[in-house]
């Protein structure tokens, strides 16, 4: 079993972040700080197909998991990144079990799934196809996401579903969905956020939580609450907090020598 697999079943604590640039140096520099895993937005990011197979190549060759957020529980689109080498899928706003089983199927081979049968970088380009489809079951990850209502109203069908290896909220959906956008510590969220929470302990599998801006008190309250799956960030909110801290070190200096 892959180690974020095998984290992700004993719930030990995993960081990662987030890419939405398509940028093969920005996703290399990203690679190369020290996070555990990577995921690649192609929903909320101009990241097609192409971009996605090119990024996945750069983050697997510096020896992280790639994970891919898809725009939608679409298996044409899930089989095309697993064969370009993903290690997983997120799918985004799951809201019952039967789009969890359908997020399930695609990743997987029949007689366990349906996936299409074809060959790409996955599988060595050909070279290596019964080697990978020996070990997909032990490697390949299938993460859920909880945004909407009636996702956390059928979260623990969704968690209790044979093949999703981990939970993992959509923080500012899911503020929407219940009105209150951007509200994360609203008192309806914590007691929302707690249920997906017991609902992937219950089950036994990861429970995530994408901390968008990084402070250190959003991470200590996120290990409190018991997530297990951190999403720490993301490229540009990381190299703009970086580009703003460092203008702000030069006006001070700048202004002190005048």
């Amino acid at each position: 079993m892959t180690l974020l697999k095998a984290r992700l079943r004993s719930r030990e604590m995993s960081l990662g972040s987030w890419v939405a640039f398509p940028c093969e140096a920005t996703v290399e520099v990203m690679a190369r700080a020290g996070f555990e895993w990577l995921v690649i937005d192609m929903e909320h990011a101009p990241i097609g197909v192409a971009d996605a197979a090119r990024l996945i190549r750069i983050i697997d060759l510096a020896g992280l998991p790639a994970l891919c957020r898809l725009p939608a529980n679409d298996p044409v689109l899930a089989k095309t990144v697993l064969d370009a080498g993903a290690a997983g899928i997120i799918v985004p706003s799951v809201q019952s079990a039967e789009a969890a089983r359908q997020a399930v199927n695609a990743v997987y081979y029949p007689p366990r799934g349906t996936r299409g049968v074809g060959l790409g970088r996955a599988h060595a380009y050909g070279r290596e196809f019964e080697a990978y489809r020996s070990r997909i079951n032990e490697t390949l990850i299938v993460i859920a996401m909880i945004e909407t209502r009636a996702g956390v109203e059928n979260v623990e069908a969704i968690a209790g579903t044979d093949g999703i290896d981990g939970l993992l909220i959509g923080p500012y959906d899911l503020s929407g969905s219940y009105g209150r956008i951007g509200q994360l510590d609203h008192p309806d969220l914590l007691v929302v956020k707690q249920r997906v929470l017991k609902a992937a302990a219950t089950a036994g599998i990861g429970s995530g939580l994408h901390v968008v801006h990084a402070s250190e008190g959003a991470i200590d309250t996120a290990v409190r609450e018991g997530y297990s799956f951190l999403a720490v960030g993301v490229d540009m909110i990381l190299l703009g907090g970086a580009a703003r801290a460092a203008v702000d070190v030069a006006a001070r200096a700048t202004h002190r020598g005048t």
